[in-house]
């Protein structure tokens, strides 16, 4: 997988934009403020029609302007596919080459990338719900079907939130209402909740193995679904349903005095071990980081498993993050392997031989010049 360029128009603090590539590795160099972190940002917005960095759609788009457009000729094994996607206001347009696809669970997937950011270290020591986006994000990203019964989860997640909340107030005395919610929601529970377990247990595989070389065997790391709800990855689909119906009616009435659901993946979590020690409460700084890594590089050989070709990745003024060994595994694993954009404020301390070939782009104040 390859970007061959890059066009923005009215995007942040691009009004114009255009970039050809035509090596490995590009670095984005300037001072804190000029735009690095919005560059490669477009490109993973280009691949999964949402930010990292915000959920409001108008951020992306310049203060003055109505729309933004993020343009892109991506190689894939299968030939050259155009990417377009426009931000609105009052939503997303997304175009495969010159074809506007009605969902973009249809157009999320015709380029994957990954991202590493200083930022993503929250995936091991942040809240549950950073781990949720990071697991839906990534499963979306090589399973289409997953983002279709996210939306729908999200729908009627919020109608039955709406009916309990009604139910609380004495607005409503509708439990055969709740009833039909809750069968919806445990449909949709249960497939999330299938896709989840057979994502994570294929993390981890890469995971552990990408760990174990970086601690020269020291630790081995482990990943644990943290359920809300009773559903086990042995249960069928039937059974897991049931089980799902059974416990809404256990917390009904809780759920009712709080006016919430309170069992389901949009509750979940999951949790990182280092030789059985919980990372996130009793790790050191380093085991965090190396924990955070050793996920990242994973999720690299795991999209090339699912989909037959390397993702794009995206490092995000995070070399600086990482010490000389880590710094060095990371560059060895992408090496003429991953395309990989990387942002930084200076290549005084980048002195690892992949990054010294680079293709090098200076940015100030929202204006990219290149230099091979």
């Amino acid at each position: 997988m390859f970007l061959k360029n890059l066009s923005l128009t009215n995007y942040r603090n691009y009004e114009t934009m255009s970039l050809s590539f035509d090596g490995p590795i590009q670095l984005f160099i300037g001072n804190n403020a000029q735009g690095k972190t919005n560059a490669l940002e477009s490109i993973y917005v280009l691949a999964l029609a949402k930010s990292h960095r915000t959920p409001r759609d108008k951020e992306l788009i310049s203060w003055d302007a109505d729309y933004a457009t993020i343009r892109s000729d991506v190689l894939r094994r299968y030939g050259s596919v155009r990417l377009e996607l426009q931000l609105t206001t009052k939503g997303k347009r997304a175009k495969i080459n010159g074809m506007e696809q009605q969902k973009l669970s249809a157009y999320v997937g015709a380029l994957n990338v990954v991202m590493f950011a200083p930022e993503d270290l929250s995936i091991v020591k942040g809240a549950p719900a950073q781990r949720r986006r990071f697991i839906d994000m990534e499963i979306g990203q090589v399973s289409p079907t997953y983002l279709y019964y996210l939306s729908n989860y999200n729908k009627v997640l919020a109608q039955r939130n709406q009916l309990l909340k009604d139910l609380a107030m004495k607005k409503s005395n509708s439990l055969e209402m709740l009833a039909i919610w809750n069968t919806q929601l445990a449909d949709l529970a249960v497939k999330l909740l299938r896709k989840r377990f057979e994502f994570l247990r294929k993390l981890e595989t890469w995971a552990q193995e990408i760990h174990t070389g970086i601690t020269d065997g020291r630790e081995r790391l482990s990943l644990h679904y943290v359920n809300s709800s009773p559903v086990t990855e042995e249960m069928t689909i039937d059974q897991a349903v049931d089980k799902m119906l059974a416990a809404y009616e256990e917390v009904r009435d809780r759920e009712i005095m709080r006016g919430s659901t309170l069992i389901g993946p949009h509750r979940d979590d999951f949790s990182l071990k280092v030789n059985n020690m919980d990372v996130q409460t009793y790790g050191s700084q380093g085991q965090q980081r190396t924990s955070a890594l050793s996920i990242k590089l994973a999720e690299i050989e795991l999209i090339k498993e699912e989909v037959g070709e390397y993702p794009v990745l995206l490092l995000d003024d995070v070399l600086s993050e990482l010490d000389e060994h880590r710094q060095t595994l990371l560059l060895e694993t992408i090496q003429d392997r991953v395309q990989t954009f990387v942002s930084t404020t200076g290549v005084e301390g980048l002195k690892h031989q992949v990054l010294q070939q680079a293709s090098r782009f200076y940015v100030r104040e929202g204006k990219i010049s290149g230099e091979r």
